[in-house]
């Protein structure tokens, strides 16, 4: 079941040919289409993945899309779907072996399951391609309808894998061995890192880096009367004072004491504009390491609450300690079908914070998201991450972390752990700071404290954030990157 998807940006090229920071990176990237995008033209170029809403893949193809058609291409975006919720669950578990975690059970069945699902899929998309199209397909759960159709036609066929580590075992080989097959139909591949290419796959792959748009709703400057406004809009902050905007719809909500969920400022609020703030957002997904993020900021509260008076190095610090929050923030559970896992995850955090002496318990807040609105859900995660002193990525895989690039982009310190796709980001002690062992709860107690007490040091990773996002993260180099990428596949074909 093909779900076509239209994009709603309105922002266009030179919209950010008029924004002084943005006009060098925006000359550049046209002065590189007048070369690549005459082969293109004439052609359809389909995006495929496996949902529109909810992670780094959906975040990014909008804009993709959007810029690659004010250059002048015809670029469409179609999603697959089914009714099978064992499609999904099969999916995950490849997605979690390919990270070395999982279940090592890819049989006959679930080959059957999963190219059933992509077969259904193939065919709805089918009537729509023309000879010469490009098909560039996301990720793990539509791979087999690209192979499937570049059999059937005379199309051009890319695949982009979004994830993967550095390690090779069981598990890993368990699932590309699972999915070789289906890379035989396609003529070239795109990694974040040469580390994570299969063997196979050696002779035909290039590398992409994921990429944010400056100027979306996550990621656009905020002046302090539209972030207060949001913060209120969104019920994360009661409106003390008359504010712009009306409410949203669909409001954010926070784990209670017992569990359930309530408004976010139920009973106290965050304390957002007021408090020291350390957050991650992301989906509920265990290799997130959202459990041991707040198992560490719950072992730095019970060490500050023990200290005696004499042992503070002085009374600012200590006032920081007292006051400091942890934000837990990801999308609700049943809003992302393709994650099964997301209300495993939710249930395992809730019985942790339920554990907890209720002091800690009042110093973490844990939100569920609203994801009816694209729009109202990216203003939120703005908001949260600007209010942040600090902002975590603590995954224990991370294909890129697309959440760490917004928070450097917005002049924020991020702590990150040593996957892979986030030591591409972040140079240790730099432009942000590396946790070498995200599961150790109590170095994870020793850095939050580390980076909180210094503020200088704070604000010089941040500088040095946003300039290497800058330079290296923003959507003008990937859609550059882009183009010459489907250039060539394409001069390929016709050269042969």
């Amino acid at each position: 079941m093909i779900d076509f998807v239209k994009t709603d940006e309105r922002i266009r090229l030179e919209d950010y040919e008029k924004i002084t920071f943005l006009s060098n990176a925006v000359d550049t990237l046209k002065e590189k289409a007048g070369a690549l995008v005459p082969p293109l033209r004439g052609r359809t170029i389909w995006m495929v993945n496996s949902t529109a809403q909810g992670g780094g893949v959906a975040e990014m193809l909008p804009k993709i899309i959007s810029l690659c058609c004010d250059l002048g291409l015809d670029v469409r975006w179609a999603v697959i779907g089914s009714d099978r919720k064992e499609f999904f669950s099969l999916t995950k578990n490849i997605h979690n072996l390919i990270h070395d975690a999982g279940k090592m059970n890819l049989g006959t069945a679930e080959r059957e399951i999963y190219e059933a699902v992509n077969r259904e899929n193939a065919d709805d998309l089918k009537p729509h391609l023309k000879p010469g199209d490009i098909l560039i397909v996301h990720d793990p759960q539509p791979m087999a309808l690209g192979h499937m159709l570049k059999a059937e036609m005379d199309i051009h066929a890319i695949w982009r894998c979004h994830i993967g580590v550095t390690a090779d075992t069981d598990r890993t080989r368990h699932a590309w061995d699972f999915l070789a097959p289906y890379s035989e139909g396609y003529q070239q591949t795109v990694f974040t890192t040469a580390e994570y290419v299969p063997g196979y796959l050696h002779d035909k792959f290039r590398i992409i880096y994921p990429a944010i748009d400056p100027l979306n709703h996550k990621n656009r400057d905020l002046e302090p009367v539209k972030l207060t406004g949001i913060m209120c809009n969104s019920g994360l902050a009661k409106d003390h004072q008359p504010v712009l905007t009306p409410p949203f719809d669909h409001p954010v909500r926070r784990m209670q004491k017992d569990g359930s969920f309530a408004p976010a400022t139920h009973k106290e609020e965050i304390g957002l504009m007021y408090r020291p703030i350390v957050t991650q957002v992301s989906r509920w997904d265990r290799l997130k390491g959202f459990l041991p993020l707040l198992q560490g900021f719950s072992e730095m509260k019970r060490r500050a609450g023990e200290r005696l008076e004499s042992e503070w190095e002085c009374g600012r610090h200590k006032r920081r300690m007292s006051i400091v929050r942890l934000v837990l923030a990801g999308p609700d559970p049943d809003s992302i079908q393709d994650d099964p896992e997301g209300v495993e995850v939710m249930e395992e955090l809730k019985g942790a914070y339920m554990s907890l002496p209720e002091p800690v318990q009042r110093d973490i807040a844990i939100l569920a998201l609203p994801m009816a609105s694209r729009k109202e859900n990216a203003l939120i995660v703005n908001v949260l991450q600007r209010a942040s002193s600090l902002v975590v990525q603590n995954s224990l895989q991370e294909g890129f972390g697309l959440t760490a690039t917004e928070a450097m982009w917005k002049r924020k310190p991020v702590l990150v752990s040593n996957a892979t796709g986030l030591r591409e980001q972040i140079d240790d002690d730099v432009n942000g700071c590396i946790n070498q062992h995200p599961e150790d709860v109590d170095g994870m107690a020793d850095q939050l404290e580390s980076i909180l007490q210094s503020p200088l040091d704070r604000a010089r990773l941040a500088n040095n954030a946003q300039r290497k996002v800058y330079a290296k993260f923003l959507v003008f180099s990937q859609v550059a990157e882009w183009l010459e990428t489907m250039r060539d596949v394409a001069d390929r074909r016709s050269r042969r």
